[in-house]
């Protein structure tokens, strides 16, 4: 190929061109924790979390040599790839997009594409390939790498589980073993989904009037939220914040409903929260909000029943076994937590793990059907959350 994959012992020393020399560390630590960074650093990574070797190289087919030589002398996945941003981004994701087609066993390594800054074109352009998972900048190197590189660990290794049984021979008898419930529960869902939207066409033109005339922003919220098997789909509400209202999440942390010493913070409610609209008070208290959610249902990324989906950071935090039986179940806009205590600022993290785990382990059509019922009196919640 023309190039020398690097030694993974000593550290690297980087000389770009024009720039004041730097040095990258490669840690003495396990092999399977190593990070292939693809193009220049000018950062220090000897302050990254975790119990990362950095090993750095100067292009695509650097990268994959070392990649080769993790596998063959090490016997390890490298734990992340990371490929710096540069003028040749779009031949060279060609190449990689080509590379994990013929190594398919690849594919469960987290891919980040790093840059100094994001731009909507920059996250346009790595939508088109599925294996470049997000583009990262200086921050969440320095600062949430580990929580992402875990996350997305996760999530991509279910869903090789997942292909890779679909591919198997009995594929038919694998989709045969459907329960009667779980086709009746779909196509509940879509039945009733779509009748709702129908139904509440006139509700959904008059609320997004309003949110328009109370605050300039977007009219519906989407992000990223984690569903079952932590798959990730793009989640709508109405917006029921200030716009930009995620930014100011650190600022509130102290108000954090579910902090606590012992094991941090999971999930992040606050009550009264001073970022929520005057109309976003009213929505949230009558649940209008998640009307735009029967979009989500129809689609199959949720059902009407089930654990709600989590923002990708308080996904993170739960993986390991005993916390990710919780994604066993499908996502839903209702469930036993809405029914049980929703709007209770006394519910510690463990007691709403614990609420949505014995949801999977038990749930039924039947079950679903009594939850629903019960939603109602729910709807309006005791505490503004």
């Amino acid at each position: 190929m023309g190039t020398t994959t690097p030694e993974l012992t000593p550290a690297l020393p980087l000389k770009p061109a024009h720039e004041k020399t730097e040095t990258a560390v490669i840690r003495q630590l396990s092999p399977e924790k190593i990070v292939i960074f693809v193009g220049n650093t000018y950062l220090d990574v000897r302050d990254t979390p975790g119990n990362y070797k950095f090993l750095v190289v100067q292009d695509i087919n650097a990268a994959q040599a070392s990649i080769s030589e993790v596998l063959n002398v090490y016997r390890k996945i490298p734990a992340v790839i990371i490929y710096r941003f540069n003028s040749k981004y779009e031949q060279e994701c060609e190449q990689w997009e080509q590379y994990f087609n013929d190594n398919q066993v690849l594919r469960s390594i987290p891919f980040f594409m790093y840059s100094e800054q994001v731009s909507e074109q920059l996250k346009s352009f790595a939508r088109k390939y599925r294996f470049i998972d997000e583009v990262i900048t200086r921050d969440c190197l320095m600062h949430t790498l580990e929580k992402k590189i875990t996350f997305v660990s996760k999530f991509k290794y279910l869903s090789v589980i997942t292909r890779q049984e679909n591919t198997e021979p009995n594929k038919k008898l694998t989709k045969s073993k459907r329960t009667p419930g779980a086709v009746i529960k779909r196509l509940t869902d879509i039945l009733l989904a779509s009748m709702a939207l129908v139904l509440a066409s006139p509700l959904l033109l008059i609320i997004a009037v309003a949110i328009r005339m109370e605050s300039k922003g977007p009219i519906f919220y989407a992000a990223k939220r984690a569903g079952k098997n932590y798959r990730i789909f793009k989640f709508y509400k109405f917006r029921t914040m200030v716009p930009d209202a995620d930014k100011k999440l650190k600022q509130l942390s102290h108000l954090n409903q579910y902090s606590n010493e012992q094991g941090g913070t999971v999930f992040y409610k606050v009550t009264n929260d001073p970022r929520i609209t005057k109309l976003g008070a009213f929505l949230r208290n009558t649940s209008l909000d998640e009307i735009p959610q029967l979009l989500n249902v129809i689609k199959g990324d949720m059902s009407l029943v089930g654990n709600r989906p989590l923002p990708l950071y308080e996904a993170a935090a739960l993986t390991t076994d005993e916390w990710s039986q919780r994604f066993n179940a499908p996502a839903g806009i209702t469930g036993l937590w809405q029914i049980s205590k929703r709007g209770n600022k006394d519910m510690s993290t463990e007691e709403r793990i614990g609420l949505d785990i014995s949801y999977a382990n038990k749930h039924t059509f039947g079950y679903d059907m009594w939850i629903m019922m019960n939603t109602p009196f729910a709807l309006v919640q005791k505490e503004n959350v």
